[in-house]
């Protein structure tokens, strides 16, 4: 079964191919032709994962899903949240200037709980005359703190100061194979691969 991701995030889709393995064709938007930046304007992680599938959707009329994550932490109300990838001012997905921002904002608090949240909003081909879509949405979500500092070298965005619950090291320390079993995003693919299984029957 083919699929789009909406995303042209090379580690993000990686990460996504790894956890549904090959039960499922996987394609990026630049596969489709795609090489749109989709804004990304919704309040919510909600609002911006159906922004970016419902795009694809209506300008391409083809099954598909994307995601949304958010670091949120506690001390900070919830921040970064929805703005996790902009969270250093006048920066788009720069990792290091993200880090290095919520490290100052937490460097005088004791409280460094923080969750990771991903929602996929998938929509799917309900009709052929007239056009029609449905939306289902999946979410993940894994509680762990913040550290002090930057520990490991794999994987991307906030990995390196992220830990896990259960668990001393970062994501980034922990490596791919065992982020994609416990993540947050892991467990909403998780959810996602179950249903399109279960569609495919």
């Amino acid at each position: 079964m083919k699929i789009v991701f909406a995303t042209n995030n090379k580690n993000k889709l990686k990460e996504i191919r790894d956890i549904l393995g090959n039960s499922f064709e996987i394609v990026s938007l630049s596969d489709i032709g795609c090489h749109t930046d989709i804004p990304e304007t919704g309040n919510t992680l909600e609002e911006n994962a159906r922004q970016k599938s419902e795009y694809i959707m209506l300008n391409y009329r083809i099954n598909c899903f994307a995601d949304d994550t958010g670091l949120e932490v506690e001390a900070l109300g919830g921040a970064p949240g929805v703005h996790s990838a902009r969270y250093a001012e006048g920066t788009d997905h720069n990792s290091e200037a993200n880090m290095a921002k919520l490290l100052r904002e937490l460097k005088d608090k004791d409280n460094r709980k923080a969750r990771f949240r991903t929602v996929i909003s998938l929509l799917e081909v309900s009709g052929v005359y007239p056009f029609d879509y449905q939306e289902i949405q999946f979410e993940g979500e894994v509680k762990g703190h913040i550290s002090t500092e930057k520990h490991g070298t794999d994987g991307f965005g906030y990995d390196p100061i992220f830990v896990p619950e259960g668990y001393d090291k970062s994501f980034a320390e922990l490596g791919e194979e065992i982020k994609n079993q416990i993540s947050h995003r892991a467990k909403a693919v998780k959810k996602l691969a179950e249903y399109l299984k279960a569609y495919k029957k």
